[in-house]
């Protein structure tokens, strides 16, 4: 069965960057891969080079009430009580609303749901957490999921069926105790292999000092992106771009995924 990862991390550490770099990697080698944005403030779809003139009219999952309505039984935002569908039909979405990246990775951009907490029971709840078990449950695609640094979009069901948690970590403790509390929750919930990246890096000492932080808590850094202008520049403007450094971090992850198999 094609992988499933999920890439997270702290605001700013570059998870974006690190998503559409290995999206684009597998589509490359002739993969079908869905990455799907996850993460509220969205920018997965430029760094995987959808157009200006498409991104302008991107509409998240989460704010098509119609689309919700129809699968659900229930629009956004009125009184429905408890009496909508929580099992919607939702194997079409990727075909009919995702974008078109580089190397033709299929780029879906989910939103968030604006109501407090993360048990919002609502609409679109129902279909944003179907459409998530329907891709990492399916047999057909790789998928890379950008998240935010919370599981929040993942249901128990869905979160075990994820083969790699992915945390990217920069330099800095703020980045390294984020990454500890995301793969405790993600080991509670029953994610088995919980690999960092490390990102943004500029010598062998804060390599060094990281990797000992994370081997602490039982994290294995296994790839290093160096710290590159062009690639902080890049995700700072949402446009796709990459570095012989980055790709080789990337191989060197892929390869680290196919031993866990």
């Amino acid at each position: 069965m094609p992988l499933k990862i999920a890439v997270s991390g702290k605001g700013g550490v570059g998870k974006t960057t690190v998503a559409a770099l290995l999206a684009s990697q597998y589509a490359r080698d002739g993969m079908n891969v869905v990455a799907v944005d996850a993460d509220p403030a969205s920018s997965l779809p430029a760094a995987l080079g959808v157009p200006r003139e498409i991104r302008k009219d991107i509409v998240p999952l989460s704010e098509m009430l119609d689309v919700i309505e129809e699968r659900t039984g229930a629009r956004p935002g009125e009184s429905y009580g408890s009496m909508f569908s929580l099992n919607p039909k939702v194997d079409d979405l990727v075909d009919k609303y995702a974008v078109q990246g580089i190397e033709n990775v299929k780029v879906m951009v989910l939103g968030t749901i604006k109501a407090p907490g993360s048990g919002c029971f609502c609409p679109e709840s129902a279909l944003l957490k179907n459409l998530m078990s329907h891709l990492v449950l399916d047999d057909e695609h790789v998928v890379i999921l950008d998240m935010e640094a919370g599981l929040e979009h993942l249901g128990r069901s869905t979160v075990r069926s994820v083969d790699v948690l992915l945390v990217v970590v920069e330099p800095g403790r703020r980045s390294v105790e984020t990454a500890v509390k995301i793969a405790a929750m993600a080991r509670s919930l029953g994610i088995g292999n919980v690999l960092a990246i490390l990102n943004k890096v500029s010598d062998n000492a804060q390599e060094k000092e990281l990797r000992s932080m994370l081997e602490e808590e039982g994290i294995e850094a296994v790839a290093v992106i160096p710290h590159d202008p062009e690639l902080v520049s890049a995700d700072l403007a949402g446009r796709p771009t990459s570095s012989s450094a980055a790709e080789e971090a990337m191989t060197s992850l892929r390869t680290r995924i196919e031993q866990l198999q």
